[in-house]
């Protein structure tokens, strides 16, 4: 897709991080923007902030756990823009999870695969339907994550299995897609290279009250991208990071390109990658990966 302009985009967890860089990004290119979340102080925050630059957009309430509110944002966006050419399915938490998984909460896993997992699921059913049927030119776009697409980190085994089995989904939707020999195409978007200065670690505000704990806040003790700093810092490792614009660029140069793949990688990763695929190749027992390591 080489020309954003007057193109719809509807981005499910688009208020914050990656969703709120990927609206501006589009916006500024011409596209029509429609902003899904359930984060309702960071809704009023991107509605006032798209206004002031003049992009046409329309920010509503979305819980992409349930399939009936994800069809309700499909409809608001045909109402008010007419087709959809862009989807984004980029709705994610994290579960804060630490320690040994027999002694997590069924609650943490829930609620991480029911956004994660379920929220990608759910928005696949409400809008691949409308973008083949439509039989013109689309993206439909799953934010991944290299943590359980590309590589197994020790310390989210939760967040990690829900974006293993998110990307085995996009894959295997883009597999469907190509062989209907559909004009919809399907991308895997991996933030980064870096660890990407979000508010995903501090996703406990947005958690559910049916789904909350005995003890609140992150068992990680991690809480923001200023924490897991100080926290690899004692390990004598400086953090690097990526800011959510960086990731929307690179996004949208891939859709430019109809790239499956929208992954930026430092040399260190693409080692830890081939370094997996030859484990397995040669059937050797796994040895965990560090981040930043």
């Amino acid at each position: 897709m080489q020309d954003f302009n007057g193109k719809v985009a509807v981005i499910t967890g688009g208020s914050s991080g990656v969703g709120r860089s990927l609206a501006f990004a589009l916006g500024r290119l011409g596209a029509k923007v429609v902003v899904g979340d359930v984060d309702k102080a960071a809704m009023a925050r991107i509605g006032s902030d798209l206004a002031a630059e003049n992009i046409d957009a329309l920010v509503e309430h979305c819980d992409v756990t349930s399939p009936d509110s994800l069809n309700a944002l499909a409809d608001k966006a045909e109402q008010a823009f007419g087709g959809i050419q862009l989807v984004f399915a980029n709705a994610g938490i994290s579960a804060g999870e630490s320690g040994a998984m027999w002694d997590y909460s069924q609650k943490d896993w829930q609620w991480c695969m029911n956004v994660n997992l379920w929220g990608v699921v759910n928005t696949i059913s409400a809008f691949m339907p409308r973008l083949v049927a439509a039989n013109q030119e689309a993206h439909f776009v799953v934010t991944g994550s290299g943590n359980g697409a590309l590589l197994v980190y020790p310390d989210q085994p939760i967040y990690t299995a829900s974006k293993a089995a998110v990307h085995a989904i996009t894959e295997n939707l883009h597999y469907q897609v190509t062989a209907a020999g559909s004009p919809v195409k399907v991308s895997a978007l991996f933030p980064g290279p870096h660890v990407v200065d979000t508010g995903l670690f501090n996703s406990g505000r947005v958690r559910p009250q049916e789904l909350k704990k005995e003890i609140e806040g992150n068992a990680s003790g991690i809480s923001s991208v200023d924490d897991m700093k100080k926290m690899a810092a004692e390990w004598g490792i400086e953090l690097q990071t990526t800011h959510p614009d960086e990731v929307a660029q690179m996004a949208v140069e891939g859709l430019r390109n109809n790239a499956f793949w929208l992954l930026a990688t430092t040399p260190e990763t693409d080692e830890k990658i081939r370094a997996r695929a030859e484990m397995i190749l040669s059937r050797q027992t796994p040895v965990a990966n560090m981040v930043g390591a």
